[in-house]
């Protein structure tokens, strides 16, 4: 069953996103929707004055705009912000809250006598929580998920279902991880044996700290460190299906795309992007800002430099560059 909507007039909602009313403010509001599927009650969005008249003359009851809209006609109540965009997607939690669930224990669920649960908790059915766990103030941890000893997981946080947390894991506050999700699992290292060609396990005894206002996208994979810490950096934002291997070091609000593999011990310094489908190599740096275009492939030890630089290809190199390239090589081969 869908979560029930929250009617708000218009005026509310822009004292909630901060966003200045133009026109009638009394409209009343029940959900969002986009320009071409709204109804009457929804609120939509535009961010160029070229989308504005569609907007208008859509069913939504009230549009949120940039400074393009301020002198023009309208014929329905708009919202003035500097971001259009963000603003939605806060005026969404307001109007298309989650699901309120209800907090306590299924009583299919296990949960270790030494598990120290916070007040607000939520635990569904087949969750398993290991000794000497703690879990803070109104998490809800999905059905069938599995917290294993030691670890720790903050207030607010939402874990969807068959999420698996291995021992010692550190999860900060408001963290997002989706279904499937397994965090601390070993990394991906062996010594090999010359005498024998046999490959050992080498330690995999480090940890995993997720910071806040993470999120982790669904069967996405994080390896603990081999002797040392994988970090997860406040604000970062992980897609579906991406791996990320041990001792990696990723900086705060970082953006990575699906399908995206790290291999051990690579650094992506704060507001990096991944596209989807990027391969890294051991032990590579990405500086501050530095863009990596979707399939693009970083060769071990190498350092990318430059905020807002877009690399592409493989090996990655500035996107101008490496396109240059392939024009070359289109009238080198005669297929332009």
């Amino acid at each position: 069953m869908a979560p029930p909507r929250h009617v708000r007039t218009v005026k509310e909602v822009a004292a909630f996103v901060n966003a200045r009313v133009l026109g009638d403010g009394t409209v009343q509001l029940k959900g969002v929707a986009s320009v071409q599927s709204a109804t009457p009650g929804d609120l939509v969005f535009v961010e160029d004055e070229a989308k504005l008249a569609d907007a208008l003359n859509s069913r939504a009851s009230a549009v949120i705009a940039g400074s393009f809209a301020e002198n023009k006609t309208f014929s329905k109540p708009l919202l003035l912000a500097a971001q259009p965009r963000l603003v939605f997607a806060r005026a969404a939690q307001l109007l298309e809250p989650e699901a309120r669930r209800d907090a306590g224990l299924h009583p299919s669920a296990v949960v270790d006598a030494s598990a120290q649960i916070a007040a607000g908790v939520t635990i569904e059915a087949r969750v398993v929580i290991g000794e000497g766990v703690k879990v803070g103030d109104g998490t809800v941890l999905g059905a069938g998920s599995v917290v294993s000893p030691g670890a720790t997981i903050g207030s607010g946080c939402r874990l969807h279902p068959n999420v698996t947390i291995y021992p010692g894991v550190h999860i900060g506050n408001r963290v997002i991880i989706h279904a499937g999700a397994v965090l601390g699992s070993d990394g991906f290292g062996y010594v090999r044996d010359q005498a024998t060609g046999h490959h050992e396990k080498f330690p995999q005894i480090g940890g995993l700290e997720i910071e806040d206002d993470v999120e982790i996208g669904a069967n996405a994979t994080i390896d603990r460190g081999a002797l040392d810490i994988t970090r997860i950096a406040r604000g970062t934002k992980i897609d579906n299906l991406v791996h990320i291997g041990h001792n990696c070091q990723i900086g705060e609000d970082v953006i990575i795309a699906a399908q995206t593999g790290l291999s051990g011990s690579i650094t992506l310094e704060k507001n990096v992007v991944l596209g989807g489908q990027v391969g890294i190599g051991e032990h590579a740096r990405l500086e501050e800002g530095v863009l990596l275009g979707g399939q693009a492939g970083v060769l071990p030890n190498k350092v990318l430099r430059g905020k807002g630089i877009a690399f592409w290809g493989t090996p990655a190199k500035p996107a101008r560059e490496y396109l240059k390239q392939l024009a070359a090589l289109a009238r080198f081969t005669g297929k332009e």
